[in-house]
């Protein structure tokens, strides 16, 4: 599974020019499950986001995690953040999940998230989307799982 994490004052999601999800404080977050993903790595990544210690503190030292500061995430499914760019110049996405068993594994990743406490909201999977954010920072991450050195 790879991830771009981005920590947010609001996001929102358009679909068709109308507004379909918004959260305030919290993380955008760009998911594309891989292939050989299974509920362990779900498990993995849920207790990651909501732990990450990137909020700021009253001293602004990254010490709050989402849990602490009471964020939401927004969770969007996209299979580009998987793109592989090491041949040529159009990226190739052998590596993404088929669609249907990434849909039901991104959906297995918003409950365990929601079961940790932690307000989800999402896009429509293979929905054509535009993402607003006020990226709060700007803090953006890359998480990836398993771990690359």
């Amino acid at each position: 599974m790879k991830l771009v994490i981005q920590r947010v004052s609001e996001a929102k999601v358009l679909i068709d020019g109308q507004s379909f999800s918004q959260i305030g404080k919290g993380l955008l977050v760009l998911a594309c499950v891989e292939k050989e993903d299974n509920e362990r790595v779900l498990d993995w990544v849920a207790e990651k986001l909501i732990n990450l210690r990137i909020f700021p503190d009253g001293e602004g030292k990254f010490n709050l995690s989402l849990k602490e500061i009471g964020g939401e995430i927004l969770l969007i499914s996209n299979f580009t953040v998987c793109g592989f760019l090491k041949k040529g110049s159009r990226p190739s996405f052998h590596l993404a999940e088929v669609p249907e068993k990434a849909q039901l594994l991104l959906k297995s990743l918003k409950e365990k998230i929601e079961n940790r406490g932690i307000s989800v909201k999402e896009g429509v999977f293979g929905a054509y989307m535009k993402i607003s954010l006020i990226n709060d920072g700007p803090v953006t991450l890359f998480l990836e799982y398993p771990l690359k050195k």
